[in-house]
C-alpha cells in the first residue's frame, strides 16, 4: 500500500486572498485540506467557498493566542487576561501554561466553542490543529482529547516533524533548535492523546517560511513508501487584506502557492505516488 499524504493549508478564513489561493488549490488538485480559523476576519466567505467544494476536507485552526476567542472574554479570565484578547505572545502563553496560569477548563471551553461555531455554519470538521502549534504541550493536548473522545470521525493534528522531514528542508540552526526543544514534549503528548486518529507526523513544520519549490521538491523526495503523513504549508496572496493582518508569512505565502503547483504534479507523475487524502478519509 502506498503512502498517504494529506497537504493541507493553515489559516483558511485569515484573509479573503488566502482563502481564494486555498481554493485555487484545491480545484488544481494539489491541496486537499485547509484548517478554519473561527475567529478569522474572513470565516463567512472561507465557509462559503468549503461548501462550494465539498471534497476539500476542512479542520479547525484552533486560536488560543494572537487573536480574540469565540467565548465572552468575561468568561476566560486566564486566557484572555487583558479581559478582551488572548495572549498576543506564544512565549508568554507557554510560560503561563507551564506555570499553571491558564485553567484547562477554559482551553476546553474556548476549543469547543471554536468548533461549534463552525459546526452552526454548516461544517463538520475533519481535525483539530492549533494556530503556532500550541496542542503540542500536553495541556492543550488533553484537553482537544476530551473534545474528541465524543465527536465521532474527527482526528488531530500530529504536531511532531519526522527526521526525514527535517534533514531534507536544510532548515536554520536556529529553527532546528527550536524544533529540537520542542520535541521534548513528544512522550508527554503522546500519553494525552493516546487513541486518538492522527497522523505518523506532519511534514513542513522547519521549513515554514522557507518552503520554496526547492525545499518542498527535497522534502517530498525523502517520503518514506508507506505511512500516513501531513504536508503543512501556508499558501496564500500578499494583498492588501493580508496587509492588515499581523503575520510573519506574506511574500512566501506566493511562493508556497506556486511551489505547490510546481511539485506536486510531479511527485503524482512518479511510480507508486502517494494516495493525496484529507483527514475525513483517515
Amino acid at each position: 500500500m502506498p503512502a498517504r499524504l494529506i497537504i493541507n493549508a493553515d489559516d483558511f478564513g485569515l484573509t479573503p486572498g488566502i482563502n481564494r489561493a486555498i481554493a485555487e488549490l484545491h480545484t488544481a488538485g494539489v491541496l486537499t485540506s485547509a484548517t478554519l480559523m473561527a475567529t478569522g476576519p474572513a470565516f463567512e466567505d472561507a465557509v462559503a467557498i468549503a461548501q462550494a467544494i465539498p471534497t476539500l476536507g476542512v479542520g479547525c485552526h484552533l486560536v488560543l493566542t494572537d487573536g480574540i476567542p469565540v467565548s465572552d472574554p468575561a468568561d476566560l479570565p486566564t486566557l484572555c487576561p487583558n479581559g478582551h484578547t488572548l495572549r498576543p505572545s506564544l512565549l508568554h502563553f507557554i510560560r503561563d501554561l507551564v506555570l499553571h496560569r491558564i485553567a484547562p477548563e477554559e482551553i476546553k471551553r474556548e476549543a469547543l466553542a471554536q468548533f461549534q461555531k463552525m459546526e452552526r455554519a454548516g461544517i463538520r470538521p475533519t481535525h483539530f490543529d492549533t494556530h503556532k502549534h500550541t496542542h503540542l504541550f500536553p495541556a492543550v493536548a488533553a484537553q482537544l482529547r476530551s473534545i474528541l473522545c465524543v465527536s465521532e470521525f474527527v482526528a488531530l493534528r500530529n504536531p511532531f516533524e519526522p527526521n526525514f522531514a527535517r534533514n531534507a528542508t536544510g532548515a536554520p540552526l536556529k529553527r532546528r533548535l527550536q524544533i529540537a526543544l520542542l520535541d521534548r514534549f513528544r512522550h508527554a503528548y503522546n500519553r494525552a492523546t493516546h487513541s486518538v486518529s492522527t497522523t505518523d507526523g506532519t511534514i513542513g513544520i522547519s521549513a515554514t517560511g522557507s518552503l520554496n519549490s526547492d525545499t518542498l521538491r527535497d522534502t517530498l523526495a525523502a517520503l518514506p513508501e508507506s505511512g500516513t503523513f501531513e504536508l503543512l504549508c501556508h499558501p496564500g496572496y500578499n494583498d492588501a487584506d493580508l496587509d492588515a493582518i499581523t503575520t510573519r508569512l506574506r511574500t512566501h505565502r506566493e511562493t508556497e502557492y506556486h511551489a505547490l503547483l510546481s511539485q506536486i504534479p510531479q511527485l503524482q507523475a512518479q511510480p507508486n505516488p502517494p494516495h493525496l487524502i484529507h483527514y475525513g478519509e483517515l
